[in-house]
């Protein structure tokens, strides 16, 4: 069982401005509540007992609604960042919250209607270092193509490393993956960088195992206006089950 979390919240969500001007994205309304609260519901229904969140733009507002997460059935702390870090960086400032052990990232401003424990098992039974949870879309390109082999096993990511020829899959990335501690091992500290673009090729060149868990499962983001929209409108129509 995995007991360990980190949602991705420090970004400042520009794309929605002026709404994020002051409201950090992961608190903006979705079906009635903040988004950030749908994703705590998916951690807790997956097992998750911890949840690490990396804070910047108007982080005191997000600490303020979860405090110590008691009411949200989960410990929740909180890794601060000034500057912000990206991606990478953020999970690597947070690597006294969450080495020593698995754990789930998850962007927080997208959501997949999936059971942690089915993605945790998959990770646990092929044994690599990380787990990328991927599906198919026509526009996958557009998100970063990530490439599978016949064994489900990541070969490319971006067209990174060149020179991998033989038949792949592209699929997008929704925002969800699952690491070994040893993850930290391949991070510089203090240090803005993605980590699907800089960690996972890096792995990736060094011949470490990347395994793919591929899903048909419902997907919303809330990174556009369009996009906030359509999970309102799909949450409300249809919640998510977990």
């Amino acid at each position: 069982m995995i007991r360990r979390a980190m949602v991705l919240a420090a970004g400042r969500g520009t794309r929605l401005a002026p709404l994020t001007d002051t409201i950090p994205k992961p608190l903006v309304q979705v079906a009635g509540r903040p988004f950030l609260e749908h994703i705590l519901e998916v951690l807790r229904a997956g097992g998750i007992e911890e949840v690490v969140l990396n804070l910047h733009h108007l982080g005191e507002r997000i600490a303020e609604h979860l405090g110590d997460g008691e009411r949200f059935a989960v410990r929740i702390r909180y890794s601060w960042e000034e500057p912000i870090l990206d991606t990478g960086g953020g999970i690597k400032r947070a690597e006294p919250l969450l080495a020593g052990e698995p754990f789930v990232v998850m962007n927080g401003d997208s959501l997949l209607e999936l059971a942690l424990g089915e993605v945790a098992a998959h990770h646990r039974a092929r044994g690599a270092i990380a787990t990328m949870v991927v599906r198919p879309d026509p526009d996958a390109a557009r998100f970063g193509l990530v490439e599978l082999d016949h064994g489900g096993h990541v070969r490319r990511i971006a067209g990174r490393p060149p020179g991998v020829s033989e038949g792949l899959e592209g699929f997008m990335f929704p925002g969800l993956h699952i690491f070994e501690p040893a993850i930290f091992e391949w991070m510089e500290p203090d240090t803005p960088f993605s980590v699907t673009r800089v960690t996972y090729p890096r792995l990736l060149a060094a011949g470490s195992p990347i395994q793919g868990f591929v899903t048909h499962a419902r997907w919303v983001n809330i990174d556009t206006p369009e996009s906030l929209a359509a999970a309102d409108a799909e949450l409300t129509r249809r919640p998510f089950r977990y």
